[in-house]
């Protein structure tokens, strides 16, 4: 029978799964939104499936990786690089189309980047909630497959028929890297935020972010700005 220590841990994991897993799934949908459908469902695949081997790995080496200070910090810094790189203005061919062979390249790349920095994130979250209980690790890496798959489709799909809606995919992000930056134990011992706090910092984050990406896109479009430089997927 269950202790309410145990309880208690595999609340806090299904929590950190549905919150972290969920940004995962967010980067997977954004960096696929443009391809085709076949590609599309390919690189989720993929992404999925990476995300799967990355955090088996790093669930096997937790210990270690809870022990490397600003490791979660640089994790989080490189989130927010992921972030604007997802919604920067992309390359066009001759008739003004996303290349689908180079956007799935590219979508891979990302996906895969991502993958690393987010999965380390939720391993360690969950690490930390398990408190070296191994069967409560393997019960949030297996948690974590599902909203992976069915997330990523869900969040593509809604961006290919509502593309205003990758800002606030760029937000998710972004908190989700304030929130890594912050509650990393080194930084955290000697600056601490308040939940409020990080919300602002997000909030301010993301808006300069989407005015660097606007900036780029009009000077790259002679003055017209068209919305996180992603049109509609005709495809979805």
């Amino acid at each position: 029978m269950l202790e309410f220590a145990q309880i208690q841990a595999i609340i806090s994991i299904i929590i950190i799964d549905l919150v972290l897993s969920g940004d995962n799934a967010v980067v997977i949908g954004m960096a696929s939104r443009n391809l085709p459908p076949a590609q599309r469902r390919k690189a989720i695949i993929l992404g999925g499936a990476g995300a799967v081997g990355l955090r088996i790995f790093f669930t096997a080496i937790a210990t270690v990786l809870l022990g490397i200070p600003y490791l979660q910090a640089i994790g989080g810094v490189l989130l927010i690089y992921i972030a604007y790189k997802l919604i920067r203005p992309q390359g066009h061919d001759a008739h003004g189309n996303i290349k689908a062979a180079g956007s799935m390249r590219e979508a891979i790349q990302t996906i895969i980047l991502a993958d690393v920095v987010m999965s380390l994130d939720n391993i360690l979250a969950v690490a930390g909630a398990a408190h070296g209980d191994i069967r409560l690790l393997i019960f949030g890496l297996l948690l974590s497959i599902p909203i992976l798959l069915f997330g990523s489709e869900l969040v593509a799909r809604l961006l290919g028929r509502f593309p205003a809606f990758l800002y606030l995919g760029v937000f998710v992000l972004v908190h989700a890297a304030v929130a890594m930056i912050f509650q990393d134990p080194t930084v955290h011992d000697w600056i601490a935020l308040s939940t409020w706090q990080e919300f602002a910092l997000s909030f301010a984050t993301t808006a300069v972010i989407v005015g660097i990406v606007r900036l780029l896109d009009r000077s790259r479009n002679g003055g017209a700005v068209r919305v996180g430089s992603a049109a509609a997927d005709p495809h979805a």
